[in-house]
This record gives C-alpha cells, sequence and structure tokens, in this order.
C-alpha cells in the first residue's frame, strides 16, 4: 500500500479542485466534440450555476443534520455504551463496522461521524479491559460501514428520483419510488451480501498475536461531546434552556411525517430530512443546545455549497451544448442491456474520484446515464442504484469524505488506507455482481 499512500497524499488534490478542472475539461470537450462555441459553452455554464440551489439545500440539510443527530446527548451516551460491548479485537472492528453500516443505512452524514466517534469509545473502553487493539483498523472498519450508504434511506440519487419535480424526474417525465430502488429485493439482498463480504475481508486482515499494533495515544482528544452554556439568569435565558419549545416542534414535525405518510405520500429528499430533524428536536434539551449542536455541525457543510454550483454549472454546459447526447451515443454503441448496469456501476466508480459529492455525481452523470439506459431499454431504477454503488464504492479510496473521520482520530489518509482497499475491493465484488444480475433478469 505504500505507493498508492504516497500518491494519495502527494498528488490528490482537494475536492474543490477537482470541481473547478472539471469544469474546464468539460467546458474544453464540448467545443470539442459539439458544434457550440465559446460564448454558448460560456453562457451555458453561467446560466446553469444556479439550476440546483434547491438540491444544494437539501444535500447540506442532509450532512449537517446527519452530523448533529449524531453528536446529540442521547446519541453519544448511546455510543458510550455500545463501546463496551466487545469482549475481544476481533469483535471491536467487525462490531464498529457493523454499527457504522447501519447508522450510514439510516442517513450518511449519521454514518460517517458515528463510526469514528464509536471507534473511539470501543478503543477507550477496550484499553481498560486489557485488549490490545489497532486504533487505525477501527476508525478504518468505522468508515468502511459508508460503503452502503447510497444503498439506504438517505440515498441521493434515490431520492431524487422520488421527488415530484426533480432534474431526473423532469428527464424521466415521472418519478421513480424508492420501492423500486432503495427497498428492491436485489438492492436489500445486496446490502446484506455486502456486509458480510466486507466483515469477511476485515476479519481476514485484522491484526493477529504477535502482529504491530498502534493503540490510541492515552492522552487523545477527540471531538468531544458539545458543551452547552445554560445558565439561567434572566427570563429570556429561561425560555432559551427550556426543553418544552424543541419538543413541540419535534412532535409537530412526527404529527405531519404520520400525516404524510398516512395520505400514501412518499420518502423524498425533504421528507427525510425533516424525520431527522423531528429527531433531534426530541433529543435535544434545549434550543441552546440545538444552536450550539448546529455551529459545530456547520463548518462540515462549507465546501459542498461552494461546490454545487460549479457542478451545476458542469450540467448546464453539458445540457446545453450537446455534450450529454455525446456521451451518451458512445455508451449505447459500447453498451448492451445487459451490460451496461455494470459498466456504468464502474463508471460512476471513476467519476467519484472527481466528483465525490453523490448528489452532485447524480447532478453531472445521471442525465448521460439515464438517457442511455433509456436508449437500450434499461430499467432506470438499475441506472440509478448502479451510479449510486459506483459513488459509494470508491469513497473507500477517495479521500474526501474520509477527512472529517481523519480529523477527528487525529490519523491521517495512509494509517487506513490499507484496510479501506480491502472494503472497496470485497464490496466492488457484490456491486459488480449485482448489477449482473440484474442486467441478466
Amino acid at each position: 500500500m505504500r505507493p498508492l499512500n504516497s500518491v494519495v497524499e502527494r498528488f490528490i488534490p482537494s475536492a474543490l479542485v477537482f470541481a473547478i478542472v472539471l469544469t474546464f475539461v468539460v467546458a474544453i470537450l464540448a467545443l470539442l466534440l459539439t458544434d457550440s462555441g465559446p460564448v454558448e459553452v460560456t453562457r451555458g455554464w453561467g446560466e446553469g450555476l444556479s439550476g440546483l440551489l434547491e438540491f444544494m439545500t437539501q444535500m447540506a440539510l442532509i450532512l449537517l443534520l446527519g452530523h448533529t443527530l449524531a453528536n446529540t446527548g442521547p446519541v453519544r451516551r448511546l455510543l458510550a455504551s455500545l463501546g463496551g460491548l466487545p469482549r475481544t479485537a476481533l469483535q471491536g472492528y467487525l462490531f464498529v463496522f457493523a454499527v457504522a453500516a447501519v447508522a450510514s443505512l439510516i442517513t450518511w452524514g449519521l454514518g460517517l461521524v458515528v463510526g469514528v466517534l464509536l471507534a473511539v469509545e470501543v478503543a477507550r473502553q477496550g484499553r481498560e479491559k486489557g485488549l490490545a487493539l489497532h486504533f487505525p483498523m477501527l476508525v478504518a472498519a468505522g468508515y468502511s460501514g459508508y460503503v452502503i450508504w447510497h444503498m439506504g434511506y438517505s440515498g441521493s440519487g434515490t431520492l431524487t428520483a422520488a421527488t415530484e419535480g426533480s432534474f431526473i424526474a423532469e428527464q424521466l417525465g415521472e418519478t421513480v419510488p424508492i420501492s423500486e430502488t432503495t427497498f428492491a429485493w436485489w438492492n436489500l439482498l445486496a446490502i446484506v451480501a455486502t456486509i458480510l463480504a466486507v466483515g469477511i475481508g476485515l476479519a481476514l486482515v485484522a491484526p493477529r498475536a504477535g502482529d504491530r499494533v498502534i493503540e490510541m495515544k492515552a492522552d487523545a482528544r477527540f471531538d468531544d461531546e458539545v458543551r452547552v452554556d445554560d445558565e439561567v439568569v434572566t427570563p429570556a435565558d429561561r425560555v432559551d434552556a427550556s426543553r418544552v419549545l424543541t419538543l413541540l416542534v419535534g412532535l409537530a414535525l412526527v404529527a405531519y411525517l404520520v400525516i404524510h405518510y398516512s395520505d400514501g405520500g412518499a420518502a423524498t429528499l425533504d421528507i427525510v430530512n425533516w424525520t431527522f430533524l423531528a429527531l433531534i428536536f426530541l433529543l435535544v434539551r434545549s434550543p441552546l443546545e440545538l444552536i450550539a449542536l448546529v455551529k459545530n455541525a456547520a463548518s462540515n457543510v462549507g465546501e459542498i455549497l461552494l461546490q454545487f454550483p460549479l457542478y451545476a454549472g458542469i450540467m448546464g454546459i453539458m445540457a446545453t451544448s450537446g455534450l450529454i447526447t455525446v456521451f451518451s451515443d458512445f455508451i449505447v454503441d459500447t453498451a448492451g442491456p445487459s451490460t451496461f448496469g455494470v459498466l456504468a456501476f464502474l463508471s460512476a466508480g471513476v467519476v467519484n474520484f472527481f466528483v465525490p459529492s453523490g448528489g452532485g455525481q447524480f447532478a453531472v452523470q445521471g442525465p448521460v446515464m439515464l438517457d442511455a439506459g433509456a436508449r437500450l431499454g434499461v430499467d432506470p431504477a438499475v441506472t440509478i442504484m448502479a451510479i449510486a454503488y459506483g459513488d459509494q464504492w470508491t469513497n473507500m479510496i477517495q479521500p474526501f469524505w474520509a477527512l472529517p473521520v481523519l480529523a477527528i482520530s487525529g490519523l491521517k489518509i495512509r494509517d487506513i488506507l490499507g484496510y479501506t482497499l480491502v472494503t472497496l475491493l470485497a464490496s466492488g465484488v457484490v456491486f459488480a455482481a449485482t448489477m449482473l444480475l440484474v442486467g441478466a433478469g
């Protein structure tokens, strides 16, 4: 792994730089491969910048609310209690992975934070039991749970396709409910198979007796629970420190969600966000605590907000210049109905290096793949999940989403990359096999 580690650390720039470079690459391709001139390309880019503002807000909220939920007092206490369950080192690695995987299926923002916080708790309590726990592998196991996030409740592509008026729904002329994507039998089977395959892979590479183990430093400082100054001095302080207001809003949100689903409403990006917002309002002790949690989570959102207009501009160039049709023609000429899913999955894995945001990747790649799939007679649900699989797959060796995990744990990408590569290989086999299975059917 040392050569790959060196390449990652020395030559892979930030995700923002990738977005900027990709903008110019797409613009040059539009000039070379279509009849559009510089003025048309520039106009398409500029007019496209604001094309994903609603979607951008929805994506930012998913990360903000997931991070906030993971740091609420009840969730942190739950993680502390779970941290004492593993009795052996191997149980610790696999337990952290399994819990992070389940949390990622609920919401990807929650899964990212829960994985690393639980790794810290297991390491802390494992030391007290005398367990020799390899801390880099614990953190890698927590991050590995993120490899199935796009198959779950907060999947960007699946929820966008299910949302009325979204750019995917407008292109297809209809919505694709999550019953055909997230809750399709083959996706549920793939979730179980991926967890088993990755768990076996991690077990095979876990340190054995006599292997070198790097334990968590005894004096390490991590992202501790948010402290709230809720001293009550004035009547205004009493209101700010009261749980009544947040509890009422939480109950109102729950009531709305019950009505929504009782009326046959579908799960959309907005509904998913309101679900997590309801949980947050119900779990926090006061408005003061909620404000502190949101401030703590907001630092993770800024870079996403900056990148999405660039992704929207790229989509604007591709749409107005006809570059989408050029790419789509190439895919149609290369793939067949039975192999399209696998090729779409692999290409999405490559694109994820340049567009690490799942929502941003669907904005850039989704229109091309959906058009090609439709021309080949491929079910749009298969196309959507193929892109989703590729997006989550190469996150294991793409450092963008590992950054908050590394920041909390104090590790570097080279410390965990050897283990997450195992996750990449094990999950890739399952994802490719799933696409072949669906394509053959």
